[in-house]
């Protein structure tokens, strides 16, 4: 009732004034008969008043859920039967406002849940490496040093996953697109990773095209790169001394294929190896799997504007290849 006399208390004001004025020019109008005069302003005063509790009781269930407080969201949704075009829009506001409040908590809530079981993934991953430096540096007099900086290099890129992961939520904010030599940047990224091929006998063959351009972010694009040649260098070693790195022009795009000639994956794996933490058969043969490197490289080709398609088959290899939207042939 208080919600409703001060949403109303303007009007109430304003009709009272208006009878009175009316009743004034009507005096001054030379109609002096005072009976008359008091039951015409007692009927307007009563028949305005019981307009106010028709008004009120169509709305009252409305104010009734304005007034209380909320011991939870769905007491926000408690089914008046609304019976007013106010009433009704009023619920079906809350109501959308609910479903609304739902999706995006249940969006947070996965995005949570997809942090923190990569995190356990992560932080179980990391031991390994520290546990072995850790032997090795307990033999102090037979270390191996080539083993120590490949524990560390697993370490680090374990590291690097997890930074670019973090760092995905606010991609916008972390990212520049220019002009980029895509065969310099192949080149810089296997480089970086020669210790990893020396170990596990796996060997790039390069067909590269120094004239190619593409508009891109380099550190990203170079994480993605990292990721696709950690992948076809892990499922190769063992079965294959090569993996293939091509760039080319098809469609009026470059495009960039890592071609490795490893286990492949079984076609049962393939709709779901972008997803989030999916490791599939494979992935529980090599324990070193987060199921979180595809997922990462689609996420960024996305935002950078490349697709990325993959092909394999099981015993013959896995094909991955970027396309690039705008590109840019060298002056």
């Amino acid at each position: 009732m208080r919600l409703f006399i001060r949403e109303h208390g303007s009007l109430i004001a304003f009709t009272m004034l208006q009878w009175v004025a009316l009743l004034g020019l009507i005096w001054l109008a030379g109609f002096r008969s005072i009976h008359i005069l008091g039951y015409v302003w007692l009927l307007g005063v009563v028949s305005f008043a019981a307009f106010l509790t028709f008004f009120y009781l169509r709305r009252h269930g409305m104010y009734r859920r304005l007034s209380q407080s909320l011991a939870s969201m769905e007491d926000a949704l408690v089914d008046d039967q609304p019976s007013t075009p106010a009433a009704e829009a009023f619920a079906q506001l809350l109501h959308d406002q609910y479903r609304l409040y739902q999706d995006r908590l249940h969006a947070y809530e996965q995005r949570q849940q997809r942090h923190l079981t990569f995190i356990n993934q992560w932080v179980h991953q990391m031991k390994t490496p520290l546990s072995v430096a850790d032997l090795l540096l307990q033999e102090e007099e037979t270390l191996a040093v080539d083993s120590v900086r490949e524990e560390l290099d697993r370490l680090r890129a374990g590291l690097q996953m997890i930074l670019y992961t973090s760092r995905l939520e606010a991609f916008e904010q972390d990212f520049r697109i220019e002009s980029l030599p895509l065969s310099e940047l192949v080149q810089q990224v296997i480089k970086e990773n020669k210790r990893l091929f020396i170990s596990k006998r796996v060997f790039p063959r390069l067909t590269l095209a120094p004239e190619a351009q593409v508009m891109s972010d380099a550190k990203w694009l170079g994480f993605v790169l990292q990721q696709l040649l950690t992948n076809a260098v892990r499922y190769s070693s063992g079965r294959s001394e090569q993996l293939h790195v091509s760039i080319h022009r098809a469609r009026g795009a470059w495009e960039l294929t890592i071609k490795d000639e490893g286990v492949g994956i079984p076609p049962a794996d393939l709709p779901r190896v972008f997803e989030p933490y999916y490791t599939g058969e494979n992935g529980r043969k090599y324990k070193e799997s987060t199921g979180m490197g595809l997922y990462l490289v689609r996420e960024i080709c996305r935002k950078l504007g490349h697709a990325v398609t993959l092909q394999s088959q099981v015993g013959v290899g896995t094909t991955v290849t970027i396309t690039f939207g705008r590109n840019l042939t060298q002056m």
